[in-house]
């Protein structure tokens, strides 16, 4: 590619929508590497600050990654999330041919905050479970959880049942039939303990998920919180015109 120095298009520009062309055309695939900055400015015959210009922008949109000490390379593809359908993690996962798996962060009895005691209909200060921890596929982590539940209501918590899927063990275990759910979508951006576990930078692109899950007869089964990678998670809906 040649630069044209004439375009009204920025350098940086035209560089970072050439590296967009190279993936979207396949040139360039997922987990690739691409050219140090060095080689890019020698390649482009540009300062280094228009390259790191251009890949910052590229990474802020999702089109590549950095790895410290290795390297920049091509995002894999967002994972992409229905919303007409109510699955968890784990079943999500699985039908995308990934591996679920989970690192338990903490698990514990605490009492409800204003917040946690409406949406699970309870006392404030009633105990609660509070299970955090962080969801990954093919060991890559994916989101943040945090999920609140009533110990009246979900008994005989453990940490080996929250390796695994907490929906199969509210359906299978104890009989509840999860009927619907509630659900708010927010950007935010990653503080530093969000970016640590999720191993992304700090204010990286973040979306945060809070959902109440219902059982038969409205009854409010769990209140979790995520918080999801944005440059490994879309969220899709269809939608129809009212007339």
């Amino acid at each position: 590619m040649s630069i044209d120095k004439h375009s009204p298009f920025p350098i940086y520009y035209q560089i970072q929508e050439w590296v967009k062309t190279r993936i979207d055309e396949g040139y360039l695939k997922p987990g690739d590497k691409i050219p140090s900055e060095n080689e890019l400015c020698d390649q482009f015959e540009v300062s280094r600050m228009t390259i790191r210009q251009a890949i910052n922008n590229l990474v802020e949109q999702g089109y590549l990654q950095r790895k410290r000490g290795i390297g920049t390379f091509v995002q894999l593809p967002k994972m992409e999330q229905k919303l007409q359908s109510m699955t968890g993690f784990t079943e999500d996962m699985v039908a995308r041919g990934l591996k679920p798996s989970s690192e338990l962060l903490s698990f514990q009895i605490g009492s409800a905050s204003t917040k946690v005691a409406q949406e699970l209909q309870l006392e404030e200060g009633s105990p609660v479970y509070e299970v955090r921890r962080t969801r990954l596929a093919d060991d890559e982590p994916i989101a943040i959880e945090t999920t609140y539940l009533s110990p009246s209501l979900v008994k005989d918590i453990n940490e080996e049942i929250l390796q695994h899927s907490l929906y199969e063990h509210l359906e299978k275990n104890l009989g509840y039939k999860l009927m619907s759910a509630t659900q708010t979508i927010e950007a935010s951006v990653a503080t530093e303990n969000e970016a640590e576990y999720l191993n992304i930078s700090k204010k990286a692109p973040v979306l945060v998920v809070e959902q109440v899950s219902y059982a038969v007869g409205d009854l409010p089964l769990e209140y979790v919180k995520c918080i999801y990678r944005g440059d490994r998670y879309k969220f899709i809906t269809s939608i129809n015109r009212n007339k």
